[in-house]
């Protein structure tokens, strides 16, 4: 709620989505859901955790900070 940077959220929370409250600034998992595929992104995975990849995630940014 008082976060002020980009946060990855599970994409089920476009269910909740408040659009006057956050920004929906991207979307990844194995690359970048915006821009796709680049030489530095082809191939690896942006989501992982401990060296595991995660499923996809929402990047968020809180507007009213």
């Amino acid at each position: 709620m008082d976060y002020r940077g980009a946060m990855g959220v599970p994409v089920t929370f476009l269910d909740k989505h408040n659009p006057e409250q956050f920004e929906i600034l991207d979307g990844i998992g194995r690359y970048s859901m915006l821009t796709g595929p680049t030489d530095k992104t082809r191939g690896t995975y942006l989501t992982k955790i401990n060296g595991s990849p995660k499923f996809a995630r929402i990047i968020i940014r809180n507007k009213k900070i």
